[in-house]
């Protein structure tokens, strides 16, 4: 299994220390999926995503006004894309956060920009790009549920902005990983390269979509509706009503349903894992962990009670370590590796392709 040569515009290697050491801090889950990766573009997602992190906890500074929050990611998209060399000075958003990794994300913030500069310019333009989307994703939501209470719910009004907002935070996500695969990883691999990437999207959507499903009760508590009004409207609910654990039983439809979607994004994320060629194993399994960590939340949501605020739904460290025993065991029976991920019928699998 061969690995393509990094690119950087330097002789020597970035030094990873930084980079690894605030993602080893910042997310477990992710930093498992970014050990595995091939070097040739480990350092370029883990680069992304720790500066989609850092802009993530901007958004979510509520001690502070909406204004500011809007000023400090503008002014953070402007570093990243280079339209601005002055140094940012978050040290105030820093002192507001609670969580050490938070105010650390946002120290280094300029550490993280200058690895961003000696990236090769093909992807510093791929980076860039992912995290201009995704900094229009977190502005648009923070305008979307300016004012947004627990006593005062604001919903998305249609299924289109769900998408395009699943799209704007993730789907994005997985457009770039498949680019800087298709550059550094297999470029002569004969794919459908348009197929590929859609599916990719899809890929990205999906893993949203079941964030979404999963913190329904927590988001409404902060005024936050993502399940769109219209597909409440027939169930004789409006956003406020999901406050009452009670009425699970009138939304369970309307919340199968996005259930289903979820589903057949994640079911086209595995038809993309597998169509990359069968000897970069470690591109399958840094993919195959979400998909099948998504699917394991799936089937948990599907019997709990999802408007019950107490109960936040999330699969164990132990279900967690099987999972990426399991694939790593099965991965060279195809049989078995196809046994991971069971297809859901027809039906799901052809609804809403977003």
């Amino acid at each position: 299994m061969e690995e393509a040569p990094g690119r950087v515009k330097q002789d020597r290697p970035i030094s990873p220390g930084l980079l690894f050491s605030l993602l080893r801090e910042s997310s477990r889950s992710f930093y498992l999926t970014l050990r595995v990766l091939p070097r040739a573009i480990r350092t370029q997602i883990g680069l992304a995503y720790l500066l989609a992190r850092t802009s993530d906890t901007i958004a979510d500074t509520e001690v502070l006004p909406v204004e500011q929050r809007l000023d400090s990611l503008q002014g953070l998209r402007e570093r990243i894309l280079g339209r601005n060399t002055a140094p940012l000075d978050l040290r105030q958003l820093a002192q507001r956060q609670t969580l050490s990794v938070e105010r650390a994300l946002l120290e280094r913030s300029e550490d993280c920009i200058a690895l961003l500069r000696v990236l090769a310019t093909a992807d510093q333009q791929r980076v860039q790009s992912v995290l201009s989307t995704i900094i229009s994703g977190q502005e648009l939501d923070l305008r979307r549920f300016a004012g947004a209470s627990e006593n005062h719910i604001l919903a998305l009004e249609h299924e289109v902005e769900l998408d395009d907002y699943t799209y704007r935070v993730a789907g994005c996500v997985g457009e770039f990983w498949t680019r800087m695969c298709l550059a550094h990883l297999f470029p002569q691999a004969n794919l459908q390269e348009e197929s590929f990437l859609a599916k990719g999207v899809r890929f990205g959507k999906g893993l949203q979509l079941v964030n979404i499903l999963r913190d329904l009760p927590k988001d409404l508590r902060e005024g936050r509706c993502y399940l769109p009004a219209e597909s409440l409207k027939p169930c004789g609910l409006r956003p406020a009503d999901l406050l009452q654990p009670q009425n699970e039983p009138r939304v369970r439809d309307c919340y199968n349903s996005y259930l289903h979607l979820a589903d057949s994004h994640l079911a086209a994320g595995w038809a993309y894992t597998n169509l990359i060629p069968h000897r970069f194993v470690r591109v399958r399994l840094a993919c195959a962990w979400p998909l099948l960590i998504g699917r394991e939340t799936l089937s948990l949501l599907r019997t709990g009670n999802a408007l019950e605020p107490q109960q936040r739904i999330k699969i164990s460290r132990r279900q967690v370590r099987g999972i990426m025993w399991r694939s790593i065991w099965y991965y060279p029976w195809p049989r078995g590796w196809a046994r991971l991920f069971p297809q859901p019928p027809t039906s799901q699998l052809t609804s809403n392709p977003q």
